[in-house]
This record gives C-alpha cells, sequence and structure tokens, in this order.
C-alpha cells in the first residue's frame, strides 16, 4: 500500500471516528455501561489490597441525575483467626453537575446503598450479608460522543456478622478506573 492510499485512509477512518461527535452532553434516557480495573482497601487491615474487575450499568433519568447498578469482583476478608470473601453489589444515584452541557469531562457524585455478600468462610463461623450506605465521586472523560474513560472513588458502609464472633467493619475504599460507553 502506497503512503498516499494509507495516509488516505487514516484520514477518513479519522473523520470518521471524530467528525460525528457533535453532542458530548449527557441527556435523559442515555443508557452508560462502565468496565474496568479497581483497587480495593481497608483502614482497618481487615481486608486483603485486592484488585479485580468492575461493572457498572445505569440510566440517566434526567440530564443530570442517573441511576447505576455496579459490582466488583471477590474481595478476601482476614477476621477472628479466618477468612472470607465479599461480593458488593451498588445501586446509586448519581448527579452530573455538567449533564445537558457538551462537555467532554463529566464529573459526577453518586450516594445509594451497598448489598454485600459473604462466602467461602474458611476457620471462622457462617456471615451474614451486609446492608449500608456507598458514596462515590468520579469523573467521565469522554473521547467521542459515546466512547470515554472514567475514574471514580467510593467508600461503602460494609458490616460483616460473624456467628459465634463479633462484627467486623470491613468498610471498603474502592477506586477504580476504565472505559466508559453511552448508547
Amino acid at each position: 500500500m502506497t503512503k498516499t492510499k494509507l495516509f488516505s485512509a487514516m484520514a477518513l477512518a479519522g473523520a470518521c471516528a471524530f467528525g460525528t461527535q457533535a453532542a458530548f452532553a449527557y441527556g435523559q434516557g442515555d443508557f452508560f455501561a462502565r468496565a474496568g480495573v479497581a483497587k480495593v482497601d481497608t483502614d482497618d487491615g481487615y481486608a486483603d489490597d485486592d484488585t479485580g474487575a468492575y461493572l457498572g450499568l445505569g440510566v440517566m433519568v434526567h440530564d443530570k441525575v442517573g441511576i447505576e447498578l455496579s459490582s466488583m469482583t471477590e474481595t478476601t476478608v482476614n477476621a477472628e483467626g479466618g477468612d472470607f470473601k465479599q461480593v458488593p453489589i451498588n445501586l446509586m444515584a448519581q448527579y452530573y453537575p455538567l449533564g445537558g452541557m457538551d462537555s467532554r469531562v463529566q464529573p459526577y457524585a453518586g450516594l445509594g446503598v451497598n448489598y454485600t455478600t459473604f462466602n467461602d468462610e474458611n476457620n471462622i463461623g457462617s456471615v451474614d450479608e451486609s446492608w449500608g450506605a456507598v458514596g462515590q465521586l468520579g469523573v467521565d472523560l469522554n473521547v467521542t460522543d459515546n466512547f470515554g474513560f472514567n475514574a471514580f472513588a467510593q467508600y461503602a458502609d460494609v458490616e460483616a456478622d460473624v456467628s459465634g464472633g463479633k462484627d467486623v467493619d470491613v468498610n471498603p475504599l474502592t477506586v477504580g478506573a476504565g472505559a466508559m460507553v453511552r448508547f
């Protein structure tokens, strides 16, 4: 392939990819998906500092308000002489202050409920599931109208109720980054 044909093909591909991105605005009815890598850390030393996959699905119910359901892969918790694994599921309402505006950068803040299941208990009694609050700060960086990158930090109130033991406050801080798709 000659340099002229290669350059023409690259120019055409670039025009297709970036030429149709007239509007970056978040709007009512938009659906979005986020996937990436997240790292969990606890300040009390119970949970291992685990890194895993993160997935979130959501819908914009207003130009500035979205609802997201998200989860992450298992995290190992060491407590009471044993260990167990936890899987968090979060349902959050998110506020986008720049929603409805043509902006490549879309920060957001979320608040909602966290449900955490526990399994694979080793050398420890059974652990009951946990309900608590979750808060999140994040930002989407739009590359095109439908694709971008995402970064977030969230804090969840997670308490593991160990049978025959004590309550373990896990309270993970999760920091993550990945890709975001809107459709």
